[in-house]
């Protein structure tokens, strides 16, 4: 889509352009629930050139799903999310070698810690990939930590969740537990150590590449709500 537009500017949470207010793609309008986030949004449409670039607008993004998707349906849109809580990639430990062993522990046991005192859950951790049943109490607990999030938070904790492939490691982002990097890297320990020893495949370090962009920017999202 080309630029339609010169003037972008903000009035009650919501994102003129030209002095009308910006849609979501259901036609709702467009409005933010903090000034940070919609100065951050504002800011995405300013910077756009001659022609619009929905991947440069990652806020915009988020905030339409937001609004779109996940305020009609909180509870059914956060229950796919809720799941990751029964196969938690923090749990799925590596027989060998011992330095990925290592690695791993030394990663993710202080996030296990943390969720086990924040929630008063426990978890089953296990060696190799055939899945380990989570008690009924961890999954349930975890599940409502992630509910009571407001539909804006929960339309960043999707792909924080599904490319971290871990609902503790998003909700120890979410809590400030964790910075937003290193959660990306603890989520991705395994692929890191392999490119270590073996070398990086271009392919892959590309995917990674985008899948730590937006991450990177779902976790900013949360920080500006």
């Amino acid at each position: 889509m080309k630029r339609f537009y010169k003037e972008v500017s903000i009035a009650d949470g919501a994102v003129l352009l030209d002095g009308r207010p910006v849609r979501t793609p259901a036609r709702a309008g467009l409005v933010l629930p903090t000034s940070a986030l919609a100065g951050a949004v504002a800011g995405e449409w300013r910077a756009q050139g001659d022609t619009i670039e929905p991947r440069s607008m990652p806020f915009t993004g988020l905030a339409n799903a937001a609004i779109d998707r996940v305020a009609p349906d909180p509870a059914g849109f956060a229950r796919p999310l809720a799941a990751y809580a029964e196969t938690d990639l923090l749990c799925y430990r590596a027989n060998a070698p011992a330095e990925l062993a290592a690695e791993q522990a030394g990663a993710w046991d202080p996030l296990l810690d943390w969720a086990r005192a924040r929630y008063g859950v426990a978890f089953a951790v296990t060696a190799g990939v055939m899945h380990v049943a989570q008690p009924a109490a961890t999954v349930r607990r975890l599940a409502e930590a992630l509910l009571a999030r407001p539909p804006f938070a929960l339309a960043a904790m999707q792909p924080l969740v599904t490319i971290g492939g871990s609902l503790v490691v998003a909700l120890a982002l979410a809590e400030a537990t964790i910075p937003a990097e290193a959660a990306f890297d603890a989520a991705h320990l395994d692929e890191l150590f392999q490119a270590r020893q073996w070398g990086e495949d271009e392919l892959a370090m590309r995917a990674r590449t985008a899948r730590r962009q937006d991450f990177l920017a779902a976790a900013e999202f949360l920080k500006l709500l």
